[in-house]
């Protein structure tokens, strides 16, 4: 349905005006003071957005497959959920059709091409998500050559407490987006920073640098972060399934290995990665097949693009035989019993089990979402080095 430019603006003017509360409206009092979310101790999380003129007004979160109605009281647009499990949860508002973030909440992240709010319930499982009064590492953002590409590309890389101030060296893990994603998407979206401080100062982890690199190979960073320009950003990119990533991953190793402390054999190296990162995974650890002993695939794609000739496809099987046969501590492999990529997954398997390739399977419920790969990557850790 289209809408005409008044429209849209009317409800943008609606949310300004009612609720502008920078510093230029400092004193202005408001004439309706609400807030959104609202979390109780149960874990129901109340939603309210002021909009008297909006006609219907829904909550679409990923906790829910479907959108839920708003009810209208005094212009004030509310509901509440049932308990909800502990986890970081997305939403959106959708006033008359029109999808909008929620304007009481300043908490927005982006995934793929969509901002989208978010809040954290409490619990076990998120309670690692949560930024705590714990030693924090540092995230820094970090551009190398790549001379296999011919180009200068940007990755994320976590260094853990204490790095700056000491001497000694670290194991790596490099931990791989999916499709659509960039070099932040570990970062924001997989809360992975916040993991780490966590677990490492839980004593179930110990302290590592985490690589997190862009696997697009067609942009150089992430949106807006590049001589490329604000552009509009695809899901399917050029790169996807042409081999790329897996023959450019030693330009990656040798920088991370050449401007960190850091030890450079096979017992001090992981890598995973979810959905397409799990497809580089799978197929960098095979190529570079005496370089990793921890994989890990989390709702992982097998092959992209059926007709790339590829040596790190068309030699994959024998790859495989070469990893196997150098050795390796953990293969963890993570799905979601309703995941859509489950019949490939369930193959794979068939793959490693026809050469007596041994593997660890962990079998969630959900499906092919951020929640599971939150989840994977804090039971995958506590195994590493």
């Amino acid at each position: 349905m289209q809408y005409k430019p008044n429209r849209l603006i009317g409800i943008f003017l609606l949310f300004v005006l009612s609720y502008a509360t920078a510093q230029e409206n400092i004193g202005q009092r408001e004439k309706v003071k609400i807030t959104s979310p609202l979390i109780d101790q149960q874990d129901q999380v109340t939603f309210n957005l002021f909009a008297p003129e909006a006609k219907e007004v829904f909550v679409q979160g990923n906790w829910n497959d479907k959108k839920q109605e708003m009810k209208k009281v005094d212009g004030v647009w509310t509901l509440t959920t049932e308990a909800l499990q502990s986890d970081l949860y997305l939403y959106s508002f959708i006033v008359d059709q029109v999808k909008i973030q929620d304007p009481l909440n300043i908490y927005q992240m982006r995934d793929v091409n969509t901002n989208f709010s978010y809040f954290i319930t409490g619990g076990n499982q998120s309670k690692a998500y949560t930024i705590n009064d714990v030693a924090h590492g540092t995230v820094s953002k970090r551009w190398y050559a790549s001379p296999t590409l011919g180009t200068t590309r940007r990755m994320t890389v976590y260094t853990p407490p204490n790095y700056e101030e000491g001497k000694q060296k670290y194991p790596v893990l490099y931990l791989l987006h999916g499709m659509g994603g960039d070099e932040e998407a570990w970062e924001t979206l997989g809360r992975a920073t916040q993991i780490l401080d966590n677990l490492i100062a839980e004593g179930k982890v110990k302290p590592m640098i985490v690589v997190m690199p862009n696997g697009h190979t067609s942009n150089q960073a992430a949106p807006g972060e590049s001589a490329k320009g604000l552009y509009p950003v695809e899901f399917m990119l050029p790169d996807v399934g042409t081999s790329d990533m897996e023959r450019s991953f030693i330009d990656i190793i040798q920088f991370v290995e050449s401007n960190y402390r850091v030890k450079k054999e096979k017992a001090s190296r992981a890598i995973a990665g979810l959905s397409m990162g799990g497809s580089h995974t799978l197929f960098i650890s095979s190529y570079l097949n005496n370089y990793f002993d921890y994989v890990g695939l989390f709702s992982a794609a097998f092959r992209l693009r059926a007709n790339n000739e590829s040596p790190v496809y068309t030699e994959f099987e024998s790859n495989l035989e070469r990893q196997k046969k150098n050795g390796y501590k953990l293969y963890w492999i993570g799905m979601g019993k309703t995941d859509f990529l489950y019949k490939i997954g369930e193959d794979y398997r068939k793959k490693l089990d026809a050469i007596q390739m041994p593997y660890t399977y962990r079998e969630s419920e959900g499906g092919h979402t951020w929640s599971n790969w939150r989840l994977y990557l804090t039971e995958f850790l506590p195994q590493l080095f």
